[in-house]
Order: structure tokens, then sequence, then C-alpha cells
């Protein structure tokens, strides 16, 4: 029976791309290798490799705008140091809006001074900070546009005639922003973009003329942009998959229509949070995340009941972060919406006992 997978990364895929990928394991391309031992060097991975960046680079609205793709390891954890060591030269700015926001300052100090501009931790990170003025130069600022821990989300980027970079692990792809705003973007795949095991960074090619600075090979983005991601051997099967995901979203229709599809699931669960007399919503309404919802039981008494039904009912992986407690539904782009359907049946079905 169909298990209903909310987890917040690794998270659900479309089924249709983990049944193409599980055939190119088998046999890529009809040439008789698996996916897993072609070599990187290869024309058939040489030809993903390159779709894959087109791909993300034409989703994204920024073809012919001088922006690079590259797909990179370490996850967005790498990129909170590679950030820093590439661009922040004396003074960085960063808008601290929950754990990964702070993850990324933490290793950012190790470079230069850093100045947080904004910060929600004094509601343990249940909104985003409103009106941020930036009126000092900085080397970049830096935000996470999507908090997979908390469920705020940035619904407007603040304005500034400094670089701004953000982490975009948890709702890259899903919505129609401008991403020009944006010099540097990255993303850990495991959430809307493939498996876990690789990352994808978007840079304004621009920014890079920047860098004044001797950086090991393996952290500067110049190198890798260089190599076209094959600086060292790259994670050949979450990028193939990544590529398989990216043709998925341009097949349904691009970003638009997986953002009306996300803003129909995230509305149907949101009003039953605030319609249902058992749950209440921990994030400000106007910072709802469409990617993780956050909420908690009015009586924490009652878990057991309610994690019963979810049991019964095949949801998986609601269970919200230490931080929060309570619950966290996170759903990505591939998340469907019958399965949000039984979520929402499950608490209704909590409400009547």
């Amino acid at each position: 029976m169909k298990k209903h997978n909310f987890s917040a990364g690794p998270s659900v895929l479309p089924k249709e791309v983990i049944e193409d990928a599980s055939k190119a394991v088998i046999n890529l391309n009809n040439n008789n290798l698996s996916l897993l031992e072609i070599s990187h060097r290869s024309k058939d991975f040489i030809s993903i490799m390159d779709e894959a960046c087109s791909l993300a680079i034409e989703l994204t609205g920024l073809k012919n705008n001088g922006y690079k793709a590259i797909f990179l390891q370490g996850g967005a954890s790498l990129q909170f140091l590679m950030v820093a060591y590439n661009f922040l030269k004396a003074k960085a700015g960063y808008i601290n809006t929950g754990t990964w926001s702070e993850k990324a300052i933490k290793e950012a100090k190790l470079f230069g001074e850093v100045i947080e501009i904004a910060s929600s931790k004094d509601q343990n990170f249940n909104y985003i900070p409103k009106e941020i003025k930036i009126v000092d130069k900085y080397d970049y600022i830096h935000l996470t546009t999507n908090n997979t821990i908390f469920g705020t989300q940035f619904h407007n980027f603040p304005d500034t005639n400094s670089s701004l970079i953000a982490d975009m692990s948890s709702d890259i792809f899903s919505r129609v922003i401008d991403y020009s705003k944006f010099d540097l973007f990255y993303a850990g795949a495991q959430k809307n973009t493939g498996p876990a095991g690789t990352t994808l960074v978007i840079v304004k090619e621009s920014l890079l003329s920047e860098i004044n600075k001797n950086i090991p090979s393996m952290l500067s983005y110049k190198v890798h942009i260089d190599k076209e991601s094959m600086f060292n051997t790259p994670p050949v099967f979450p990028i193939y998959t990544a590529m398989l995901n990216l043709r998925w979203i341009k097949k349904n229709g691009g970003i638009q229509n997986i953002e009306n599809k996300n803003r129909e699931k995230a509305n149907l669960i949101y009003n039953e949070i605030d319609n249902n007399s058992k749950f209440i919503g921990f994030v400000e309404k106007d910072d709802r995340s469409f990617m993780n919802v956050t909420f908690n039981l009015i009586d924490s008494e009652e878990k057991d009941i309610f994690d019963k039904i979810c049991e019964e009912n095949n949801v998986v992986g609601i269970n919200g972060h230490r931080s929060v407690g309570g619950y966290r539904a996170s759903i990505y782009n591939a998340m469907t919406l019958e399965s949000v359907e039984v979520l929402v049946d499950c608490m209704k079905k909590f409400e009547k006992l």
C-alpha cells in the first residue's frame, strides 16, 4: 500500500523519475552499462551534465543572463563555507531566520566580519523579519529563502545594492520568483531537485571577477566552473536523477504550473489547521511556507492518538523537528494532492474523536 511520505529530506520524488533512474542503473541508454559504472568523462555522462545544467538555467529564467550552473558535493553546508571563502573580503550581512541561517553565519565568521542585519530569533523563528533596511555596503547579503525546520518562507526579498546570495535548498523550482535578483544561489538536491549527494549552485559570472584571493581548488567557484563541474569525479547518479527531475518539471508546465499545484496543496492543509479545533499553526500566517507546514496539537497529550491515525493511513515523516516539536508536513514539488488529502482526512478524523 502506498506510503504518503512527508519527510523533510531526503524526500519524495516523482514516481516516473524513480522508475527511469532505476532503469538506468541496470542499463543506461541501451549501451549495456549501468549508470553506476560509466565514466564521468564519457559522452553519455557529459551529455547528462550539460542537460542538467541547461535545464536549471532555463527553468529559473536565467538563459542568456550571464549565469552558470554547476553541480558540487558537500551539501548546502559546504556552501556556507564556500560563499564566505570566495566572496567575504571585509564585511557581509546575514539575515537570521533559523537553524540553517545560523550555521551559515558560523562558517562565515571564519573569514571576516559578519553583521546580523535582521533576525527572528526572538520568537523562535516563527516569522520573517519585515522592512529590512540595508544601508551599509556589504560584500554580499545572505538569506535562506525557505526555512525547512521552522516553516517560514520569504515572499518578498529585501532591496540591496550589495550582491544577494541565497540558500534555496528547500524551495528552489517551487515557485515563480525573479531569480535574477540573486548573484548566487544554491540548493542541496534532496528536497526539490533530486536525491541526496549533489548540490546545485547557480552563479552570475560577473560576481566571479570580485574574487581577489587565493582559494584552495576544491573550494573555488572559478575552478569548478572552468572544469564544468568535473574538477573531481562528480556524483553521477544524483546528477542524472536531478536531470530527470528537471525534465519532469519542464514537461509538467514548468515552475508556474508547479507553483499552482504547490499553492493548492498548501492552502488545503493550512485551511484545515486554521479550522480544526485540535491544531494550531506554528508560523505567522503571512510568512507561512508553501513547502514545510509546521503545526502543533492544542493538547500534546493526545499525540499518540493522532500518530496512530496517521500510521493506520500510511502517513509517514510528519514529526516536527525538535526545535519546534509537533508536526511538519513537507509538501515539495513531487508530493501529490492525493497524499495531502489523506493527511487532511486524518486530521478531520482526529477532531471527531
